[in-house]
């Protein structure tokens, strides 16, 4: 959960007598003065039977920004007898990601009688375009309407002050409820729960199906979905890319040949053959050999391929979201937490994999002679702190690669949330360092330095990056949100954009790319996952020239897979386009 220290308008955090039955049902929903609201002239105040007598006009979402995922702008008064959720995110949070799950859940459960909204305030400047929210809603593949809350006109409204948080409406319009960070599915179903039957004895609640014209709605199916990673073998001359959204794993050669393909494309967890097996939304990949090990980020599990048999198997994870503070133990039975990318190192005779974690902002290693996990680096505080592996503070590490510094070989950590690289010592006993990048800054504040500028060392400023690679002792980052490949020196740290203009785009020449998330390099070529244009971008190193992969004879997964809207029996009432 982060706390923006950048808002000099940030509403008063006033104590009041709105301490909503969601708190004496859950103890613990709110987060004492965070989840509560401006008491006002509006406050019910005398129904003494009334569980939700203390509760607050909920403010009008006429804020003139931009709507997703809807035919138009909602009004609330629009939305009268349902329990309406608002979801205050931004879209680069991995604790607003694990939210998402939780939201559907709570949508399938209740179609007729919630709606949940998806109120964006963006931490990083590329995430106020709307456009590139419009991708994120696709690459979520959220199921509900979005407003674009740029300038954090209704997070000040509904008094929040971190991500993720949610606000809950009655199906009067009220507010009666609140939370700062993740929360458990079984608290939230708790209290919805409660709040539909409280409504409907009442005689409040409107049962009829809402339909929303949702974006994939008008999307086509891409034979490469929002791919994520990509990994290059030289030895082999084959690339490995995973294709995110369509959950599966494509395997061609340099030369974009299409070899195989690895998973069904329906959402699941299942083992089995290369056309049984399913994953849910897979990131990063290591080789070795004949085993392909894949980062089954949504599954919160470790699977691993063998290209002779053709044969998917789970080797860590059980299939749900690990609490924080998890302190590891043999890995098919302990929980992980967003594996997002995947290093094989081997030394002295031993092979471990280590694992850029994500969510608990941490860097697991994964012994694969005894089949134990743990973590390696970080204390679980998302920070950019230097220090001891234990006490370092990392941020959503979301790229892992090993490399050179000072002659020693390291880890290299793209530290998305922190917009940083760091090195993590491969010596028990050694240190997390900052390569470029801003660090060790009071309050958090190194969570918030981010913006486009080369330089040296900690004068650096990046973007939310998400990809880095290490090549004939090059480091290549991809700079995600300033939409560039940018070169780091590992021994002067002189960085420099290296393609790019910082425009979203889709050309070669001069180049441009789109939220690029995965870097890996083989035979003086570049290979990049070109995320949010669906494509894979190959760079010669040496002509400095760019081109896109073709890969002939690959198809989308078939449609009957696709994803249901969440609200599928919704026929009978469509919201109408109103002008605010």
């Amino acid at each position: 959960m982060q706390r923006p220290s950048y808002f000099t308008n940030r509403p008063n955090q006033l104590p009041s007598a709105i301490n909503i039955f969601l708190a004496l049902m859950l103890g613990g929903f709110f987060t004492e003065t965070e989840s509560r609201l401006r008491a006002s002239t509006t406050t019910v105040s005398n129904q003494q039977k009334d569980p939700y007598a203390n509760r607050t006009i909920a403010p009008k979402l006429d804020t003139g920004s931009d709507w997703l995922n809807v035919a138009g702008p909602i009004r609330l008064q629009d939305l009268r007898g349902k329990v309406v959720v608002l979801d205050f995110w931004t879209y680069c949070c991995i604790n607003c990601i694990h939210m998402l799950p939780t939201l559907k859940k709570l949508e399938e459960k209740y179609p007729n009688e919630v709606v949940v909204i998806g109120v964006h305030s963006a931490k990083f400047t590329t995430e106020k375009e709307t456009d590139n929210i419009r991708q994120a809603i696709l690459r979520y593949e959220i199921s509900h309407p979005v407003i674009n809350d740029s300038e954090f006109l209704l997070w000040r409204k509904y008094q929040v002050s971190s991500w993720p948080s949610l606000r809950v409406i009655d199906p009067e319009g009220y507010v009666v409820g609140g939370h700062s960070g993740e929360l458990p599915f079984v608290n939230l179903d708790q209290y919805v729960t409660t709040l539909i039957k409280h409504h409907r004895d009442k005689g409040t609640l409107d049962e009829r199906p809402v339909h929303f014209e949702l974006e994939r709605f008008d999307s086509k199916p891409q034979a490469l979905n929002f791919p994520g990673k990509v990994l290059a073998d030289e030895r082999s001359k084959r690339l490995f890319i995973t294709d995110s959204n369509n959950n599966r794993i494509v395997i061609t050669d340099l030369e974009g040949s299409l070899i195989d393909v690895i998973g069904s494309g329906v959402i699941g967890s299942g083992d089995g053959s290369f056309t049984q097996c399913s994953f849910d939304h897979p990131q990063g990949l290591a080789l070795d050999d004949r085993f392909l090990y894949i980062s089954d980020t949504e599954n919160h599990m470790l699977r691993k391929a063998d290209l002779t048999t053709r044969q998917v198997t789970t080797i860590a994870g059980i299939g749900e979201q690990a609490s924080f503070g998890s302190g590891g133990g043999l890995a098919l039975k302990t929980a992980l937490n967003s594996p997002w990318d995947l290093e094989l190192v081997e030394q002295n005779g031993k092979k471990r994999l280590f694992i850029a974690m994500a969510g608990p902002h941490q860097i697991w290693s994964m012994n694969l002679q005894t089949n134990r996990i743990h973590p390696y680096a970080g204390s679980g505080r998302e920070d950019i702190l230097d220090g001891s592996l234990k006490e370092a503070a990392l941020a959503q590490p979301s790229s892992i690669t090993i490399g050179k510094s000072n002659g020693k070989s390291v880890l290299y950590v793209a530290d998305s949330e922190g917009s940083a690289l760091r090195t993590v010592s491969l010596v028990p006993g050694g240190k997390v360092k900052t390569v470029v990048g801003p660090r060790g800054l009071p309050n958090g504040r190194s969570l918030f330095e981010f913006a486009d500028r080369d330089g040296i060392g900690a004068a650096v400023r990046l973007q939310h990056p998400l990809g880095v690679a290490y090549y004939k002792d090059v480091l290549y980052i991809a700079d995600t949100y300033n939409n560039k490949i940018k070169t780091v020196h590992p021994v002067t740290t002189q960085t420099e954009t290296f393609l790019g203009d910082g425009e979203p785009g889709k050309r070669n020449d001069p180049p441009r790319f789109d939220e690029p998330g995965g870097l890996s390099a083989a035979d003086n070529r570049l290979f990049i996952a070109d995320t949010n244009n669906h494509r894979i971008q190959v760079v010669d190193l040496i002509e400095k020239k760019v081109g896109t992969l073709r890969i002939k004879g690959l198809r989308p997964p078939n449609r009957k897979n696709a994803i249901t809207t969440t609200f599928p029996q919704a026929t009978t009432q469509t919201l109408p386009v109103q002008n605010i």
